[in-house]
């Protein structure tokens, strides 16, 4: 009992700091504070890892909601409308950092989807602006590419829209911009997911 008290203290902190750390509180996670609130994140993103994969799928928009637009940047300080990156085909948007271990773990299953169902579905990476620079993105997509472009989402914007509770949230939207799926950590059914999206 004191262990799941635990998690959950732990997993309530990570959806209060990750969805506020725009305007975190003061004296708690200021602009100078942003390392620390970076590591409670981390902390707590382990602690979703380790809970059940049902309840992971339980997180962020609701099943048939629209996400609303937001603006967020390439990795060359140019904004981007999220609206414009939803075209009239199944979407998969992930929220990611470099220092996410459970996007590293998810990876491979993105990637075999990608490979799969690259023809018929967009994959967008949202990289949060916790601990995160787009030059650090640049950096690691040298030697770690990824399955789709990334936008590094500078003020949260995004995060807002879209609910994330977490970095390794994903969100699948259907053709018309509805959300099929949302879930969280590195044991999410991302093939299954677009197999059914697609009416496979």
């Amino acid at each position: 009992m004191r262990r799941l008290a635990v998690r959950l203290r732990v997993a309530t902190t990570l959806r209060a700091a990750f969805a506020s750390f725009i305007r975190p509180p003061a004296g708690a996670c200021g602009r100078a504070g942003r390392p620390a609130l970076a590591s409670c994140v981390l902390a707590a993103c382990l602690v979703v890892g380790l809970t059940s994969r049902a309840a992971a799928q339980d997180v962020g928009l609701p099943i048939g909601a629209s996400p609303a637009a937001a603006q967020v940047e390439d990795l060359d300080g140019n904004p981007v409308d999220t609206g414009s990156l939803i075209r009239g085909k199944p979407t998969l948007v992930e929220f990611w950092a470099t220092w996410c271990p459970l996007c590293k773990a998810l990876q491979p299953r993105l990637d075999a989807a990608k490979k799969k169902y690259g023809d018929k579905v967009d994959f967008i990476i949202i990289g949060v602006a916790v601990n995160e620079t787009p030059r650090r993105i640049k950096k690691h997509l040298e030697d770690n590419p990824l399955p789709g472009p990334i936008f590094y989402d500078r003020r949260g914007a995004a995060v807002r829209a879209f609910r994330a509770p977490a970095t390794s949230y994903v969100v699948i939207l259907d053709a018309d911009g509805k959300v099929a799926y949302t879930g969280s950590g590195s044991d999410q059914p991302i093939g299954e997911t677009l197999a059914k999206v697609l009416g496979g």
